[in-house]
């Protein structure tokens, strides 16, 4: 494989199809979505391989992903955000098997400065996503459980649009009114650095959540958004879970007791989330998710924290946000940490693992659920298990939420 084979060409772009390369955006070379770099490949008879293509037949949700195509050139992350367009990759989201996909518009980063989670980036980004959305046929914008539902009985992919953050909404509690108008239905508290609402994990003091970010919550169960704390520091994330009157998730985290950095959930936060009925949705992000057992991060480091999370919380709080890209997703998170210093949020202490190019067999969002499936059933796990971990148990916890 060549250099020009990882670039997308104009023809393998299927967002904005209604505007021209060069005088309506800038040509940025896109990695090609049909690039692979994994090897992984569960070990499966045919018999096995057919029961992973049945399952995923089924209601399979991503928790949390990015599924558009990134620069190939990871230093043009942020001049590609201001051209205020990021280009999905429908047809290979279609060709993972995936009914819904809870997407957390990458152009919140930072299209209007470095910093990001600016209203304006948060608003202008969701109207791009909008308004490539609604020129296919073959999409839903995800607004209530039902839709889920309707987008698998017809063929469609659904689109659950969310935030990572709610440092946007600043100390105005009907902005949070607004998202949900514009089609919001999952929003972070906090990403990594404090906001009005509450502390991030970057802090070394927790402060847990604030008088307003109690006020955030009560309103966001009152409209129907799912209150997410994957970025959240313990004492927020414990205290959103006490404060709301609806269960709440962790679209995309670990387990710290399996490897204990910041970035990764404790023991005490991941019993209330079940215990109050949410969900955990497992990352994947390079460096990440790793393992004692597994310090090269791979699928298999990411399903130990899978196999914990199981036995504390119970199968039917556990999900899979694997926070894929499809683009040089290490390159990328080098990038944003030099400009919003997440390094703390990482730090395993003295414990020592390689540096990989990539997650294998959890590279993009187009080869993690078939991995995972392939994963699941080479391990013994029986179907109806399968299917809640797939998407069922997030579906039950939407249904509790949404308005």
């Amino acid at each position: 494989m060549t250099g020009r084979d990882l670039v997308a060409k104009p023809s393998d772009y299927e967002s904005f199809p209604y505007i021209r390369r060069t005088p309506d955006f800038p040509a940025h070379e896109l990695v090609s979505p049909g690039h692979r770099r994994s090897t992984y490949a569960a070990d499966l008879s045919d018999e096995q391989a057919d029961r992973v293509n049945r399952l995923l037949g089924g209601l399979v949700i991503s928790f949390h992903d990015h599924p558009q195509l990134l620069p190939v050139d990871p230093s043009e992350f942020f001049p590609y955000l201001r051209s205020r367009r990021e280009f999905t990759a429908f047809t290979e989201l279609r060709s993972a098997g995936l009914t819904a996909v809870f997407d957390n518009l990458v152009g919140t980063f930072g299209a209007s400065t470095t910093a990001g989670g600016k209203w304006d980036d948060v608003t202008t980004a969701l109207g791009m996503r909008l308004a490539d959305l609604a020129h296919r046929d073959d999409v839903l914008v995800v607004r209530r459980a039902q839709d889920i539902l309707d987008a698998h009985r017809d063929g469609k992919l659904g689109f659950v649009l969310g935030t990572e953050s709610a440092s946007m909404i600043e100390n105005e509690v009907d902005r949070l009114d607004m998202l949900y108008g514009f089609g919001v239905r999952q929003m972070g508290l906090v990403y990594a650095d404090s906001n009005t609402l509450g502390s991030g994990q970057k802090e070394a003091r927790d402060a847990g959540l604030t008088t307003f970010g109690r006020r955030a919550v009560e309103r966001m169960n009152a409209l129907g958004i799912l209150i997410d704390v994957s970025h959240a520091s313990d004492q927020t994330s414990l205290d959103a879970i006490e404060a709301s009157s609806a269960p709440i998730a962790v679209t995309h985290a670990g387990a710290r007791a399996v490897w204990p950095t910041p970035r990764m959930k404790s023991d005490d936060v991941l019993k209330a989330l079940a215990e109050r009925g949410g969900v955990l949705g497992l990352e994947a992000a390079p460096h990440t998710t790793l393992s004692a057992e597994h310090r090269t991060h791979t699928i298999e480091s990411v399903m130990d924290h899978f196999t914990y999370a199981v036995e504390l919380m119970g199968i039917e709080h556990v999900a899979f946000g694997p926070d894929a890209i499809y683009g040089d997703h290490v390159g990328l998170h080098q990038v944003i940490n030099s400009h919003l210093g997440l390094a703390r949020m990482l730090d395993s202490g003295d414990l020592q693992y390689e540096r990989v190019s990539h997650v294998d067999g959890m590279e993009n969002p187009t080869e993690s659920f078939r991995n995972i499936a392939g994963w699941l059933v080479e391990h013994g796990y029986r179907d109806s298990d399968i299917q809640a971990v797939l998407g069922g148990n997030i579906l039950r916890l939407v249904k509790q939420v949404w308005r």
